[in-house]
C-alpha cells in the first residue's frame, strides 16, 4: 500500500501532505498516518502545516466505512475521528492547515482545528454537507462550528450544509486567507514560521487555557 500521507521536515516545520490518490478521506489508516506524523513532529519540529493533494484537501471520512455491513469498524473510525480533531485542536505547536482545494465534511471540520487557515483560490467547494446526507453533527463537530465559524453563518453552514466557494468559505470563518495554488505552499510556510518567533511554551499554555475546556468535554462524552 502506498503512504496515505507523507512528512517533510522544512526549517523547523513538519509539512504533512494528505493523499491517498482518491479522496483523501479519513479511513482508519489514513487516521493512523497522520497521527504518527503528528507524533514525529511534535518530536521534531516546532510548527505543522496540514495540506492536501492539488485540487483536494480533503472529502471527510470514508463513507464507505460508515455505510459498510461493519458497524464496529464505523463506530472505530468515527470515535478515531474526533480524537484525531481534538487532538489537532489542542496541538500544543501551531498549526496551520492550507487547503488545496476541497475540503468537505470531516475535510472541513479539520480547517476549524487549525490556528491558521489557507484556502486555494478556484472553482472548489468547502463545508459541511452531514445534514444533506442524512448525517447529524456530532458533538466535536458542534463544538468547532459554535467556536470558530461567524455566528452570521453558522445555521447556513452547520444546519443548512451550505456549499462555500473559498472566498465566502473565509467570510463564514473557515479560511483565514485565499491565495493562489501556485502561492499557498509557499503562503502556508510563511504563516507557521511567523509564529516560531512566539514563546512556544506560553503559546501552548494559551491554547490550552482557551481550548483546553471544550475539548476535554468532548473527550469525555467518547470515553463514555
Amino acid at each position: 500500500m502506498s503512504e496515505l500521507a507523507t512528512y517533510e521536515l522544512l526549517d523547523h516545520v513538519a509539512v504533512v501532505t494528505l493523499d491517498d490518490g482518491k479522496a483523501n478521506a479519513f479511513s482508519p489508516d489514513m487516521i493512523a498516518s497522520v497521527n504518527s506524523l503528528l507524533d514525529r513532529a511534535e518530536d521534531e519540529a516546532k510548527a505543522v502545516v496540514l495540506t492536501g493533494r492539488a485540487g483536494l484537501f480533503s472529502g471527510g471520512f470514508d463513507l464507505r466505512v460508515i455505510r459498510g455491513d461493519d458497524p464496529e469498524a464505523a463506530r472505530i473510525m468515527s470515535l478515531g475521528g474526533a480524537r484525531l480533531m481534538m487532538r489537532l485542536y489542542g496541538l500544543p505547536l501551531p498549526v496551520v492547515i492550507a487547503a488545496s482545494g476541497h475540503a468537505i465534511a470531516l475535510g472541513a471540520f479539520c480547517l476549524l482545528t487549525a490556528d491558521y487557515r489557507l484556502g486555494t483560490a478556484g472553482d472548489f467547494r468547502i463545508g459541511l454537507n452531514e445534514t444533506a446526507i442524512g448525517m447529524s453533527l456530532p458533538p466535536f463537530g458542534l463544538m468547532l462550528a459554535s467556536e470558530r465559524l461567524s455566528k452570521r453563518y453558522l445555521t447556513r453552514a452547520a444546519i443548512a450544509a451550505t456549499m462555500f466557494s473559498p472566498e465566502e468559505a473565509k467570510d463564514a470563518g473557515f479560511l483565514d486567507e485565499v491565495v493562489a495554488a501556485d502561492e499557498l505552499k509557499h503562503a502556508a510556510l510563511a504563516a507557521a514560521r511567523g509564529f516560531l518567533d512566539l514563546d512556544g511554551s506560553a503559546y501552548a499554555a494559551v491554547k490550552q487555557g482557551l481550548r483546553g475546556g471544550s475539548i476535554d468535554a468532548v473527550l469525555a462524552g467518547l470515553d463514555g
